[in-house]
């Protein structure tokens, strides 16, 4: 068995409401309205530099909550932020030393926008079941805006943030990794970009190369691929989706939720409209939030489905089962 927690966040203390970006001045009135009708009334603003130290506080958090030492760690998957802060550098070292993890094998996973916290997850439930040596496994995410402009027209708002979980083959997490699926599809590989070449970085910024193939091409696509993951996913583990509760799922806007909900006919948890509100858009690192937080209130031997998407475009279905709670050292995990 492979279980999933602890989890823990690390958020900066700076939040600033949405109403109050000093960037909806940029806006075209039609896009201001746009972006404060997003259902997201604040974001986490990190200085610069900041994702790095958010990265490793999660991760030592998760450490801490988990009884293990760094030094002990098996394997460490560091998933990419938005925007490296320099070329020809690793990320996932920097994080390995910074943690003490020196026997970890590392691994930067990236490549699938908000996905990529999915690609983790099959790494890493690869390696733990792959290889008998590895018996812990810890994932790193954080998100900074990689612009100035933390409106990503025409989908969300951008927040700062940071999470790391642990997978294991020991039964001290918080959920059962029963059943996972990942697919992507690359016609939509630069569908959203920064031009930063010979761009001055105050000049950054992410733009959609065609909304109309966002809005209702990918969308409709997006809608045929999870629907059919999930009958795949919950087929062969005999479940149906009106069985479960309200599906978990990463934060864009009020109305990705409200479409998601139609197209599958089934809920969105109420925890992911609460941290798109206080957080917006946190990249891969949104699904943890939302793991953690909807963890309070599902019982054990709870299944729980966990979707994911991004405009890469990729696609992931989680199907976890909620465990029993542990202590350690008297902290709940």
């Amino acid at each position: 068995m492979i279980t999933l927690g602890p989890v823990s966040t690390a958020f900066p203390e700076t939040s600033v409401a949405v109403t109050e970006l000093t960037e909806l001045a940029e806006l075209t009135e039609a896009r201001r309205a746009h972006a404060l009708a997003l259902g997201i009334e604040t974001v986490r603003c990190a200085t610069d530099g900041a994702e790095q130290d958010l990265a490793v506080a999660a991760a030592q958090q998760a450490l801490e909550r988990a009884g293990l030492d760094a030094r002990a760690l098996d394997a460490l998957l560091v998933v990419g932020g938005r925007a490296p802060r320099y070329l020809m550098t690793s990320e996932a070292t920097r994080l390995q030393h910074r943690l003490g993890a020196d026997r970890a094998f590392v691994a930067g996973v990236g490549e699938l926008g908000c996905a990529s916290i999915s690609a983790a997850f099959t790494l890493a439930a690869g390696l733990l079941r792959g290889d008998p040596r590895c018996g812990t496994v810890l994932i790193v995410a954080a998100a900074s805006a990689p612009t100035r402009f933390r409106y990503r027209a025409p989908m969300t708002v951008l927040g700062d943030g940071a999470a790391a979980v642990l997978l294991s083959t020991a039964a001290t997490g918080r959920y059962q990794l029963v059943d996972h699926l990942v697919r992507s599809d690359g016609k939509y590989a630069d569908l959203f970009r920064i031009d930063y070449r010979d761009v001055p970085q105050r000049e950054w910024r992410e733009e959609c190369a065609d909304e109309a193939t966002y809005s209702f091409r990918l969308a409709v696509e997006s809608r045929k691929r999870l629907a059919a993951m999930n009958d795949e996913l919950l087929g062969r583990n005999n479940l149906r989706l009106q069985d479960l509760g309200p599906m978990l799922m990463q934060n864009l806007s009020a109305g990705a939720f409200s479409f998601w909900e139609e197209a599958l006919e089934t809920r969105v948890d109420r925890v992911c409209h609460r941290n798109l509100a206080e957080f917006g858009h946190l990249g891969s690192v949104d699904v943890l939030v939302n793991l953690e937080a909807a963890a309070r209130h599902r019982a054990p031997g709870d299944h729980v489905l966990l979707l994911n998407s991004s405009p890469v475009a990729a696609w992931s279905s989680t199907l976890l089962r909620r465990l029993p709670d542990r202590h350690h050292e008297g902290i709940e995990l």
